[in-house]
């Protein structure tokens, strides 16, 4: 087959598949996970069941191909705020407080736990404990960050400290529990 024709088939495939995943995160949102069906996303995707079926074998399948779809983007605009903060000081902030409203827009419940296991989730947490690692490393080098704790256990101390953003509710406090964890960071007296 011709490299056109192959290009055309993958990004049509690539345009269902990304239907599918927004049509069941919609109805998902609209109707609650446990009502969805495999017809609903077929037909809010504008294909038909069989069609649907040749990409997923069910919808709990569905929800993790979206979900691996969003934390990859989180993951991607983790990176994204590194590269744009310039130094390493104001990229610590900018990553940890970026980080922080991620986790506070979340939402919880079983499917949430469903959808945190996983391969996916365990290559996306060593992701971002590298990043956030290297990040520590590059402060412990500006003298900005304490050199006592090793960079990757610092790295857990942050990630940690800041998933209990899931459960705030404001603006300021999740400003207070950033402004908590990076007084940690910083070096002894």
């Amino acid at each position: 087959m011709p490299k056109l024709w192959d290009a055309t088939i993958d990004a049509h495939r690539n345009a269902v598949r990304e239907a599918v995943l927004d049509a069941t995160a919609g109805l998902a949102a609209a109707h609650g996970v446990a009502s969805v069906t495999m017809s609903q996303i077929a037909e809010a995707a504008g294909i038909g069941r069989a069609t649907l079926y040749k990409y997923f074998p069910d919808v709990e399948s569905i929800l993790r191909a979206w979900h691996e779809r969003q934390v990859g983007a989180h993951l991607h605009q983790l990176q994204a705020v590194r590269e744009q903060a310039g130094d390493p000081g104001r990229a610590l902030v900018t990553v940890l407080e970026t980080y922080a409203r991620i986790c506070q827009a979340q939402h919880g419940g079983d499917v949430a736990a469903m959808l945190h296991q996983g391969p996916h989730m365990a290559h996306a947490h060593q992701h971002l404990q590298t990043l956030v690692a290297q990040l520590l490393a590059d402060g412990v080098r500006t003298g900005d960050v304490r050199d006592d704790v090793p960079a990757p256990e610092l790295a857990g101390f942050c990630l940690n400290a800041l998933r209990a953003a899931a459960s705030l509710t404001s603006k300021a406090a999740l400003s207070r529990l950033v402004a908590v964890t990076l007084a940690g960071l910083r070096p002894p007296a």
